[in-house]
């Protein structure tokens, strides 16, 4: 599911790289098997964590720059928890356009909140 590394300081102070996996629990042999093959390490800890998602999908909008993918979450209650537009599709037409990726994504934001607002149903 995700992938990250911290740099650490290990034993007698010599650098280290924490390897971090997260995965489903049906997925440990199999990632554990990946580090083993892919690192030097000679021994994996691993622990078992909750965890809550909230209901998602992901929506489109069309801006003047392109189509971006939105991805918008809800609390149990139906209210909307969080909206976000995705990173690669805000990089790309930054790129695209030489212009920063910031104000792609916060034309992407506008644009889903002013879709929204007009929504039926919606207030």
């Amino acid at each position: 599911m995700d992938v990250f590394t911290q740099a650490i300081g290990m034993k007698k102070s010599r650098p280290g790289i924490l390897l971090t996996v997260i995965c489903h629990p049906e997925r440990v042999q199999d990632c554990e098997a990946v580090i083993f093959r892919e690192t030097t390490t000679l021994g994996i800890r691993h622990t078992a964590q909750q965890r809550r998602i909230l209901r998602r999908e992901i929506q489109t909008v069309q801006t003047d720059l392109g189509e971006i993918r939105v991805k918008v979450a809800w609390e149990d209650g139906g209210a909307i928890a969080n909206v976000q537009p995705e990173y690669d599709d805000c990089a790309t037409l930054a790129q695209k356009h030489a212009i920063p990726w910031r104000e792609v994504h916060r034309l992407a934001l506008t644009t889903w909140h002013q879709l929204a607002a007009n929504a039926p149903g919606e207030s």
